[in-house]
């Protein structure tokens, strides 16, 4: 009798500590939140192509050897779909601490879907220094609050072949150029004919090649519904293209000519391109691929009155489930991706992030490959960055419209004030 007792008593003992460990489970950060930094919790991060992306996997080792107590699963969802899937598996109520912002649209959807946790009282608390951001915490801020923290960051940068340079005697363009330095720079480096012809420049066939340069001041964004601010970078773009000093955007169009062909072969001595392309011109180089070995970078060329190192930008954010259970440990997460330590490893495998710190700046210049001068070193540093689209629930349809005016414009199948009335009238309509 006295042993039954016993068993009944010993297996009570279990389901009860087998209950209180699923209750503290499902109770989520409350009850841990004093004590994230030593009870142990698994965080699930979600995000694209884990297995494409260099950075997931040395993130993710630097903070758990950082905080051994915390696992942190990776729920890759995949690219194409990213967004979609995301606002899906949010509202079906999935188990996701943390997740990556991919865009800004379905940012300011998953904001108006009430699931993301909102962080101003923990930016405030953490001593977070949104000036690092360049800009982007205010621009990412919705009615007061913001609900992500910058992760990663593309700019724009100028980059050049320093042998085009040479050859036709010309100094190498400085970190402070207007657009009318840049257009008379790349006059005086176009040369040749035919298949050996050298332009001084290159617009590839995006809308935000010439688009963006009218968001420099600030002053506009590409949602605004009015677009006579455009009219001078267009009729800089179609007066370098009817002039030869650069190649015929009908002509890229229809070859399907990919930008970083022409810098490769070094048809080209100037190109306005992302900071994405760093990476890949370096490894070009090493494997042969580009002819362009010689190369540098400049900041983007700006209007007058605007200071050097402004930049549009597209932002990666990090973000927290706001119905996470795990939220205290979440939010510590997120602070580490975007923080200068995150920034830092980053930078150690080529990517950009939003937190440009002298030590990212630093660890990107001293990639092996990457430019040795102190120039193209200093491009790197940014002013100011402004989103090159806005949160507008409407941007999809927006941005349609741009594409098709631009692409008009600068096939000649629209005049310049036809293009802009074009975009005036549609997106008019759109935004009423």
């Amino acid at each position: 009798m006295r042993k039954s007792l016993i068993a009944i008593f010993m297996i009570a003992l279990v389901i009860f500590s087998f209950s209180a460990c699923k209750r503290d489970k499902d109770q989520g950060s409350a009850p841990a939140a004093a004590s994230v930094e030593s009870a142990p919790v698994t965080l699930n991060w979600a995000m694209w192509d884990y297995d494409l992306t260099i950075y997931y996997k040395p993130l993710v080792t630097a903070y758990q050897t950082k905080n051994p107590n915390v696992k942190i699963e990776c729920i890759d969802l995949g690219s194409a779909d990213y967004s979609t899937v995301l606002m899906t598996q949010l509202s079906g109520g999935a188990d996701f601490d943390v997740v990556m912002i991919k865009e800004v649209p379905s940012y300011g959807n998953l904001v108006r879907q009430n699931h993301l946790e909102p962080l101003n009282a923990f930016i405030r608390s953490s001593n977070i220094d949104t000036k690092l951001y360049g800009g982007m915490v205010e621009q990412l801020t919705v009615n007061g609050e913001v609900y992500t923290l910058p992760f990663r960051s593309d700019i724009y940068l100028l980059y050049y072949n320093k042998d085009i340079f040479d050859a036709a005697g010309v100094p190498y363009p400085g970190n402070d150029l207007t657009m009318d330095q840049y257009d008379a720079l790349a006059r005086r480096l176009t040369s040749g004919s035919g298949a050996n012809k050298i332009y001084g420049a290159h617009y590839h066939t995006w809308r935000s090649q010439v688009q963006n340069f009218g968001l420099l001041d600030g002053k506009q964004t590409m949602v605004d519904g009015s677009y006579e601010f455009l009219i001078p970078y267009y009729e800089k773009a179609l007066k370098a293209q009817d002039d030869g000093i650069i190649q015929a955007y009908s002509t890229l169009r229809t070859s399907g000519t990919h930008y970083s062909g022409v810098f490769f072969n070094s048809q080209i001595a100037m190109m306005h391109q992302g900071s994405w392309f760093i990476a890949t011109q370096i490894d070009r180089v090493k494997s042969g691929e580009a002819l362009s070995k010689n190369w540098g970078l400049a900041k983007l060329p700006h209007p007058p009155g605007i200071a050097a190192g402004t930049s549009p930008a597209a932002i990666t954010g990090v973000s927290v489930n706001r119905n996470s259970r795990n939220k205290a440990a979440a939010l510590e997460f997120a602070k580490f991706l975007s923080s200068p330590e995150g920034a830092a490893v980053l930078a150690n495998t080529g990517t950009i992030p939003a937190m440009m710190t002298p030590e990212v700046i630093n660890a990107i210049a001293s990639m092996p490959g990457f430019p040795t001068d102190a120039a193209s070193k200093e491009a790197l540093n940014v002013a100011q960055t402004y989103l090159e689209f806005p949160l507008h629930e409407r941007l999809a349809d927006i941005e349609t419209v741009l594409n098709e005016a631009h692409d008009g414009i600068m096939t000649k199948n629209l005049t310049l004030s036809d293009g802009i009335r074009q975009m005036n009238e549609r997106v008019g309509r759109i935004i009423r």
